[in-house]
């Protein structure tokens, strides 16, 4: 049976996993992730399109000038999109979050395991939680680095504003706002990086212990040596 100490640091990174476990089903989940306002130009009037959408759906309302407003409209983000880019991209950032999610899922069940019990292998402990905690930051970190590529480079809201509306002319501007959907992810980083640190704290102090344990024979008191 595992130490106390060792029960109680491993609980503790058990349960920053699962929040982060739970975080990333709540990122895949809702569609809070970018509120865009773009307007386009015409020769009778402008036109602005106001859109909230996540991964997978989304929301899109249209306002003209004059004060006309089109009844709010849902979406799926896959089908408003035709450029292959973007699609690729959203679907990168699909893939990424899930391998995530598992990477999470894994590194719980070490945690877990650990709380538990004194697995014989190497990697069921410290080393394990540190890969799969460091591999999910990561993964974290890339999903968070792709959406923006893809709003400001591929014109993500732009296209999905033009599968919405039909007969949207000029492009003019955009302004984009980051919703609690994206920046959870930096939640999850924080969570991966509590996790490391708990485990790290645990191995550091009983690599230290063992080292004591096995002191040299000349740090040992003299009138020991003398015996």
């Amino acid at each position: 049976m595992p130490s106390r100490k060792k029960t109680a640091m491993f609980a503790s990174a058990f349960l920053t996993c699962v929040c982060s476990f739970v975080m990333i089903c709540v990122v895949l989940a809702t569609q809070h992730w970018m509120s865009s306002q773009v307007r386009f130009s015409g020769s009778d009037s402008n036109v602005t399109v106001s859109l909230t959408y996540g991964l997978f759906r989304g929301t899109c309302e249209q306002f003209v000038e004059v004060g006309l407003q089109v009844s709010e409209r849902t979406f799926q983000v896959a089908d408003n999109l035709s450029n292959t880019k973007a699609k690729n991209t959203i679907t990168a950032i699909i893939v990424i979050l899930v391998l995530s999610l598992l990477s999470s899922l894994l590194s719980s069940g070490f945690t877990c395991t650990n709380v538990v019990s004194n697995p014989y292998q190497t990697f069921l402990g410290p080393i394990g939680v540190y890969t799969w905690n460091s591999l999910c930051g990561i993964l974290i970190l890339t999903a968070m680095i792709l959406f923006p590529v893809n709003i400001e480079e591929y014109g993500l809201s732009v296209e999905l504003a033009n599968g919405c509306f039909s007969f949207l002319q000029t492009h003019t501007k955009s302004a984009h706002t980051y919703g609690y959907s994206y920046w959870i992810m930096l939640l999850i980083i924080f969570l991966n990086i509590a996790s490391i640190v708990i485990i790290y704290f645990y191995d550091h102090a009983r690599y230290s212990k063992k080292k004591e344990q096995e002191r040299p024979i000349e740090n040992a008191p003299k009138d020991v040596i003398l015996f």
